[in-house]
This record gives structure tokens, sequence and C-alpha cells, in this order.
């Protein structure tokens, strides 16, 4: 017989109890902590057991953080359907300054980070209204997204802060920043291993396909290779050590540099980029996607630009190419592969890719096959969906007047749609936070299918390895962050007299 929470605040049989849940919501209770809780576990229920606990202390306001205007509406109306307060209130950047004023005066607040930051800054909120803020995908406090800049608003106030994830970062140096950013003291973490949890996990079986590149593709990769190692060869006769392995992180880390101390090397280093990420373009999302950057950056103009599109011999023979292969149909072989993929598995099924022009090449391809699909994208540019689209759209997709969703990164973190069959990657991407959100969107409610696309001898590939060592580290984050944690607790407790003080 299934138990359900029974607390004031919560609606009753809402809420089915579960132990793991109740404790990872016990101790944020007690401490600054990170929730970490793998996807489809209900991090949203932890959540809410934490804000009715400090609504009924009836001390502040509570308030919930998420990075996306989806998602924020998500836990909107999670809340408003599971909590027997009537005052929660949904705060994005497109409601207007008055309406904002009036809205930051509810008991619990849903809101977008930016507009968050911008508001306690301009001193419409105060962040003395709050006793909790819950900052979901709490992976991102790092550098300066918006996050940041909340924490650092609390920082002189007596507020819980909470964080949840999904996955921990694999990288030390951001692990750390969270931890100090949010004044953590614990990591509350569970894992698919963990006794209490694995009654409730779903198996998602990961299938990697491999394709090979058409060659009219191949042709235009070797044209666009010759012209990169062109570059390479004239920085470093100009003095810039390089690794004998070409990569984009490289040459972006050494901007700066050439800028201040070694100009001449300015126009190769910035034709290199533009060539590495041509190059990515084509390898991983094909024809029209790479046209479409070519056009974009030739329209920017700056160093080599001129150069690079109307005197390469290389690269304007690989874009003259392109535009014959285009006029000839011809795109990417994952395209096909789409296809066979999507009727392997009947249901609903997710695409992701990480770029907007490979969305709608997607969306127009699938059409054309007589697959029904729509498209989820973010609201930046002309193209932009906003934030009402963006829920219509998921909503459109939950009620099944669609079978395939085409998304970017908009559609990785936290979209809760319970019945997707598979997920598929249409490019791989080398981080392991991405990955598992990505993969997150499937096996909720039953065993899911992921699908990884990968183009042999491409980015694709490099990214698959990239991917992989991430994911082992970010999995031994949780018990390194909780030593460092223990490590600094045991030093402030054996502090005495004048330092114990300070």
């Amino acid at each position: 017989m299934i138990q359900y929470i029974e607390k004031k605040y919560i609606q009753k049989n809402s809420i089915e109890k579960r132990d793991y849940q109740v404790n990872l919501s016990n101790q944020a209770i007690k401490e600054n902590c990170i929730v970490v809780l793998p996807t489809g576990l209900g991090k949203t229920a932890v959540a809410l057991q934490v804000i009715a606990e400090y609504l009924s202390k009836g001390t502040g306001g509570v308030l919930f953080l998420a990075p996306t205007r989806v998602l924020v509406n998500q836990h909107y109306e999670f809340l408003k359907a599971n909590l027997t307060l009537e005052d929660i209130s949904l705060i994005t950047g497109e409601d207007p300054i008055q309406k904002r004023t009036k809205l930051w005066s509810s008991s619990v607040i849903c809101a977008t980070p930016e507009i968050t930051k911008n508001d306690l800054n301009r001193e419409i909120v105060s962040p003395e209204q709050f006793t909790l803020v819950i900052f979901d995908e709490v992976h991102r406090t790092v550098g300066d997204y918006a996050y940041s800049g909340i924490a650092e608003r609390f920082e002189n106030y007596s507020v819980r802060l909470v964080g949840m994830t999904a996955t921990l970062p694999s990288e030390k140096e951001k692990a750390t920043e969270i931890l100090t950013k949010l004044r953590i003291t614990s990591v509350a973490e569970k894992t698919e291993d963990s006794p209490d949890v694995k009654p409730y996990i779903q198996e998602t079986n990961t299938e990697w396909i491999n394709v090979e590149l058409p060659p009219e593709l191949k042709s235009i990769q070797t044209l666009l290779k010759l012209a990169l190692d062109e570059r390479y060869d004239i920085l470093r006769k100009n003095g810039i050590r390089l690794a004998e392995q070409q990569s984009l992180s490289a040459l972006l880390r050494i901007r700066q540099f050439v800028l201040n101390q070694n100009r001449r090397s300015a126009k190769p280093l910035f034709t290199a980029i533009r060539i590495h990420y041509a190059l990515n373009i084509l390898e991983a999302h094909g024809i029209t996607p790479f046209l479409k950057f070519c056009e974009r950056a030739r329209a920017k103009k700056g160093a080599g630009v001129k150069e690079l599109f109307e005197v390469d011999p290389n690269f304007t023979r690989a874009v003259h190419l392109a535009k014959e292969a285009q006029s000839r149909g011809i795109e990417h072989s994952k395209i096909p592969k789409l296809k066979e993929i999507l009727e392997s598995v009947p249901g609903k099924a997710l695409i992701f890719t990480s770029y907007r022009d490979s969305v709608n090449l997607i969306f127009n391809k699938l059409t054309e096959m007589g697959v029904s699909a729509g498209i989820l994208i973010g609201k930046a540019g002309k193209t932009g969906l906003k934030q009402k689209a963006q829920i219509e759209t998921v909503q459109k997709f939950r009620d099944g007047l669609f079978q395939v969703l085409v998304a970017t990164r908009v559609g990785e973190e936290g979209l809760d749609i319970a019945e997707v069959n598979q997920v598929i990657f249409y490019d791989n991407v080398p981080s392991s936070i991405r990955f598992i959100q990505r993969r997150g969107r499937t096996g909720r409610k039953d065993t899911g299918k992921l699908v990884v696309l990968i183009a042999k001898n491409t980015i694709d590939e490099k990214y698959y390895w990239i991917g992989k060592r991430k994911i082992l580290a970010a999995k031994t984050m949780g018990d390194k962050m909780t030593k460092v944690l223990e490590k600094n607790q045991r030093i402030e407790s054996q502090k005495t007299g004048l330092d114990a003080f300070l």
C-alpha cells in the first residue's frame, strides 16, 4: 500500500513517501547542502518537503530558482498542485516591472536567475525577505552565471541555501567554486546504486551508433583540414607553442596572449578558430548548418574573414562543394539513420542537438519523411521561442500532438515528460553534466532507450572519449567534496581563543 507524505502545507495523498527523499530533505532543512539525485527520482519532491518545513516556521519567504522559463513554469505548476498555499508566484523576464514589484511579496516565488539578480540589484526585492533559497541545476553556479551574483547578495543574511542537481561537475575547480559561493556544509547524495533508490530506478539501455560521412562531406572535411593545417604552421612559425593534436579549446585559451604579445599571429589564430567551428559543424551536423555558419561568419567580418572566404583555395573550394551537395539534397548520414531509429522504437522520442540550425534541418527532414515533430529552442534571436511558446510546445508533446521533439540545450535540464520512450543525441557532448541531463529525459516511468549517433573520424569521436572521462570523474566528486567539507569542519572545531573569534 502506498504511503503519502503527511506534512503541514503539503496536499494530503499527493506525494508518495519515499525514504530517500525524506532523508535528503531532512539534511537540506538542517544545513546548506547540495542535493544530488539522479534524474527522474523526484528532486522537486525533496524541494517541496524543505519548502513546507520553512513555511511552517513562518519566518520568511521561499525563493525557488531554475535556469529556464520552461523549468521554472514546471516547478510553479508542481508547487501549485501540491502545496495547500495559494500565495505562490511565477516571475520571469517577460513580466513588466510593475507586475514583478507586486509578485515579489508572495510567500513562495519561482523565478529565473537573471531577472532575480537584476531585481535584487534594483532593490525591487530584498534578500531579507527570504529564509530559504533553492538553486535548481546548481552545477551552473560557476563563473559569472546569475546564480553566482544571487549567492553573493545573500552572503550576509541568515538564509538556508539548497542546491539541487542530477550530477556534480567533473572538474575540482568548479566543484570548489560552488561549495564556496553557496557556503555549502554538506553534500546529500544518492546514486542509482543506493539501496533505498534502487527499487525506483528504471533501466536505460544505451546504444552507440556509428555512421560514415558521405563521400561529399569527406571531400569538404579534407579541404577544411588542409586550410586548418596551414594556419597551425603559420602560428608555429610565429613562435606559438601548440601541441601536435589540433584543439579548438587550446586556441581559445591563447587569444588574450596573442592580442597582448604576438599581434602578428592574430589573423591566423582567429581564422583557425573559425575553421575549427566550421569543421566541427560540418562533421557533426551536416551541409546546411555548415553553410549557415559560413554565412554568419562572413557577415560579421573581422580578422582574416575576407582572405578565408575569397582567397583561400581550400576553404573557398569547400564552400563551393557544400553548395553543390546541398543542391543535390545531401546533408548528413545521420538524417536517414534517424528515421530508422525512430521506427525501431514505438512511442515518443526526444532528439537533442547543440546547434539551432541543426534543429531546423532535422525538423524539416523528419516532416518530409512523414514523421510528426515539434521544436523546442531558447528565446534568443529572431527565431527564438518565447516562454509561452516553449511551454505550449512541451505540453503538446506531452499530449501526443506530435511524436518527436527536436530540442537544443533548453530541453536538457529538468524537462519532465514521463512517457519519452527514447532519447537520441544527434551530436555528442564533451560534458558529463549535459550527457547525464540529456539521458535523464528517458527511463522515467518505464525502461528507456538512449541512442548516441557518432560520425566516424570526426569531432563526435573525440567528444565521446572526453565525455567518458568526465563522467567517471563526476561520479567520485560527491565523495571528494564531502571529505573536503568534513576536513574544514574539523579545522574549525579545533580553533580556540583568538582564532575562533576571528
